[in-house]
């Protein structure tokens, strides 16, 4: 597992409710240092594919997207990418991003083939896995996930992570 620290996975665990599946590696941390975003191969342990390869962890992070999610943003994505070319081919463009880091671990996966996530390339479903995406590739990779994250509070400063 890379950068995978001691501790983490029952940070993540805790944070999950559940025990984590086949963690391949840490995408994100919180300011505090722990994960806040991990990276899961294509395909789990157990067989099942699995085309989430950015998966936000940290509860008040999650909430944090839940409530932007129910305001209405992912509507106005999707009419904004209906009309501006410029923004379309970005958000194309992030979803070879997506695809290319998970390329990166060898694993064929034809179940998943060309399936990113979050609604990349046409359209906006999951601001979860946009802003795991932007969290974890950088500042201008995911536009949307990247507009979606400048809307959030700081879920970190209140109390640190559990």
């Amino acid at each position: 597992m890379k950068n995978v620290q001691p501790g983490d996975l029952d940070c993540i665990e805790f944070q999950l409710g559940r025990t984590p599946r086949d963690v391949h590696a840490i995408g994100f941390r919180c300011a505090c240092s722990k994960p806040a975003v991990v990276q899961t191969p294509p395909r789990l342990g157990d067989g099942t594919p699995f085309p989430t390869f950015y998966y936000a962890t940290c509860p008040r992070l999650t909430g944090a997207i839940s409530t932007l999610e129910s305001s209405g943003l992912m509507a106005e994505m999707n009419e904004r990418l209906a009309v501006d070319a410029e923004l379309a081919g970005a958000y194309a463009a992030a979803h070879d991003d997506y695809l290319a880091a998970r390329a990166a671990l060898k694993m064929d996966v034809p179940e998943v083939e060309g399936i990113s996530a979050g609604g990349m390339p046409n359209r906006v479903k999951c601001l979860h896995s946009l802003v795991a995406h932007s969290l974890s590739a950088g500042p201008d990779v995911n536009p949307l996930g990247d507009e979606a994250l400048s809307k959030l509070p700081d879920w970190w400063k209140e109390q640190p992570c559990e």
